[in-house]
């Protein structure tokens, strides 16, 4: 999902729809990596998502063209999504999806958790952002210690991890990064729900075309399906992407976004819990070491932007 364009205020609401949409975004936002998970058992990945992305995309545009009467985008509009698509759809989550085959979705969860320090560490060196104080730069060190050890040596686990697909995790985290920063300082995005829905369908075509060119397309049998990946599907279509951004993107509307951002730092806990009870995945202490590294960092980061007052950053796999 793009970095979205803080809305005007609107009036405060009843206590219980704020914790419901918290819940939201804790919850099926951490959620989402076992579904990746679980559809890629019996679905290709970049087909996956890239069939995930056009329908989402579909549904979302028709309900701000019609529901929101939003006006049609212009062709700056388009072009402007389909660059964010670019880096955010097709290489921030076809990326992850198709690292899932080899990775665990608690390992991606962890690694991706480290996205605001990418944020800070890029906006500060390419895009003209505050050079970091001195509790960001301690949470800097704290989260990148975190994916040193969460990567590093096989000893730590008994076993070494796929480190063609941790890399792919790390290139898809900096391109959503990249794509969330140039999102915050584009000058023709359409309006928000407008231009979420542009990039999920320019992104969805991206990633059908990679699925055609990996020969995805064509070795897929809708028969061999099976009814665990059709469930996961469906979710991350309908709570992934649809209840998961509205609930998000309402969210920033009414709450401080210093507290809106402690998705980054509680979706990886409810993955890897997830990932635990129902994914069949160990939790090591290597995972726990540097959760105790990334989470401590993203939070320090968090509270010292809490101030300002920048975009917020959708997480990766928040769509």
């Amino acid at each position: 999902m793009a970095a979205l364009q803080t809305p005007s205020a609107v009036p405060k609401p009843p206590k219980w729809q704020i914790y419901l949409a918290f819940a939201a975004i804790y919850i099926i936002w951490g959620s989402t990596y076992l579904g990746i998970r679980f559809t890629n058992e019996t679905i290709p990945p970049f087909l996956m998502s890239g069939l995930r992305f056009v329908i989402a995309g579909t549904c979302l545009y028709l309900y701000a063209r019609i529901v929101n009467k939003a006006k049609a985008p212009t062709w700056p509009n388009v072009k402007a999504a389909t660059i964010v698509a670019l880096l955010l759809i097709l290489i921030g989550n076809g990326g992850v999806a198709y690292a899932e085959l080899t990775i665990p979705s608690s390992i991606a969860a962890l690694l991706i958790a480290t996205s605001p320090v990418w944020v800070v560490l890029l906006g500060w060196l390419f895009f003209g952002n505050a050079r970091p104080n001195s509790r960001t730069v301690i949470g800097l060190t704290l989260g990148l210690a975190g994916m040193v050890v969460l990567i590093g040596p096989g000893q730590l686990t008994g076993h070494a991890l796929d480190m063609v697909g941790l890399g792919i995790i790390i290139i898809s985290t900096i391109g959503w990064t990249v794509g969330s920063l140039y999102s915050s300082v584009a000058k023709t995005l359409a309006p928000p729900l407008i231009h979420t829905a542009l990039q999920m369908l320019a992104g969805g075509f991206f990633l059908l075309i990679t699925a055609a060119l990996r020969g995805e397309v064509a070795s897929f049998h809708v028969e061999q399906v099976s009814l665990k990946s059709w469930l996961a599907f469906g979710y991350l279509i309908v709570f992934g992407s649809l209840v998961g951004f509205n609930a998000y993107s309402w969210l920033i509307r009414v709450v401080p976004p210093s507290q809106a951002s402690t998705y980054a730092y509680v979706n990886p806990l409810v993955a890897v819990i997830l990932g635990w009870l129902f994914g069949g995945e160990a939790i090591t202490w290597q995972m726990l070491l540097a959760g105790a590294f990334i989470l401590p960092g993203v939070i320090l980061i968090l509270r010292a932007k809490a101030k300002t007052s920048k975009p917020q950053v959708v997480p990766e796999e928040a769509t």
